[in-house]
């Protein structure tokens, strides 16, 4: 090998990527830019946008988007998502609190009980998808239809009404509440639960995609399945896993829901599940798979969470909401397809 080959060779072994490089590489980029323009604007236009007091409302309904949200970051990323994920939040809800009423047993059997059928939906789902082979929309817009009809056909049937009867005066629901759906006080400012979940729920996708076998499967399936199961990547059971952990934020988002108001309405949930995949999307995650991050999911969820209520602490017409959602939507797909083309123009 020549001097000069051999030069060539050791300095691309040396090279080194600039922190700018790697900055545009990254998938929530976009979602943070867009997040600190939200703050900035809202900061000017809402009077009481930066009390304590609202910060806790913004984290709580950012954290009840962003629980689902990093389970569905995930599932895109690994290049399916689920229509399902909204109405199964309601479906365990109401199976938790049916079951313990019926049952007359302590609510923690029913969250149990919960945790197990609401699994297993999730498995449903994969299972069907990786043995048929169908489109994951054909799939779960299926689930999503049978769980519709299934939640509010069998909560009249047992209840005779379209919500289930109050569970808050059953053994185990204090316990429960307090782990589903109380309010802690940290630094001065009431915090719901729901925004302690969502922060683990964020580290452990976080720790799941970037220090495991099982984030380079995920990362691997989304972006080539036929590939990746080539070279032995469990393509079949990476994506049962990650309906399955679609369902555990559904159980965790239904178990609050249920907790929080001791009854629980069974047509709620429809449509939730595109509110999950906007959240998905402006945290960087694409349609097609393989490319994402369970950060920009939570960023996303903020985002989420900040126009919501600034709209409100501004007093404007909540009506308008659609609109900068849409609009966010859309300059954060055009923003994350450039980053993504800068991400790959450095490689």
């Amino acid at each position: 090998m020549s001097a000069a080959t051999d030069g060539d060779l050791r300095d691309e072994r040396i090279l080194r990527t600039s922190p700018l490089r790697k900055l545009l590489a990254r998938p929530e980029l976009g979602s943070v830019v867009g997040a600190l323009a939200v703050l900035v604007f809202f900061a000017l236009a809402a009077d009481g946008f930066l009390r304590a007091a609202s910060l806790g409302t913004v984290l709580y309904a950012s954290s009840t988007i962003g629980i689902m949200a990093v389970p569905v970051a995930l599932l895109m990323i690994g290049g399916e998502f689920d229509l399902s994920a909204g109405v199964l939040v309601t479906s365990s809800a109401l199976i938790s609190s049916m079951f313990s009423y019926q049952m007359t047993a302590n609510t923690w059997v029913g969250v149990g009980v919960s945790l197990l059928v609401t699994l297993a939906i999730g498995a449903f789902n994969g299972f069907v998808l990786t043995r048929t082979r169908l489109p994951s929309f054909i799939v779960t817009l299926g689930t999503f239809l049978m769980l519709t009809g299934m939640n509010l056909g069998f909560t009249k049937l047992i209840d005779g009404t379209v919500s289930t009867k109050t569970i808050a005066d059953m053994e185990g629901f204090p316990s429960a509440h307090a782990v589903f759906a109380s309010t802690l006080t940290l630094g001065g400012v009431d915090v719901r639960v729901t925004v302690l979940w969502w922060f683990a729920l964020v580290a452990l996708g976080s720790w799941i995609l970037l220090r495991t076998r099982a984030g380079n499967w995920i990362f691997a399936v989304g972006g080539n399945q036929d590939a990746a199961r080539a070279v032995g990547v469990p393509v079949a059971r990476t994506k049962i896993a990650l309906y399955m952990g679609v369902a555990f934020g559904a159980w965790v988002s239904g178990q609050h829901l249920l907790f929080s108001f001791d009854a629980v309405q069974s047509g709620e949930g429809v449509g939730n599940e595109l509110i999950y995949i906007i959240a998905a999307v402006i945290g960087g995650c694409l349609i097609t798979g393989g490319y994402g991050s369970a950060v920009g999911s939570a960023v996303g969820a903020l985002l989420f969470g900040m126009t919501s209520k600034g709209i409100v602490f501004a007093e404007w017409n909540p009506d308008w909401f659609k609109f900068f959602l849409g609009a966010m939507l859309l300059l954060a797909t055009l923003l994350n397809a450039w980053v993504r083309k800068r991400a790959e123009a450095t490689k």
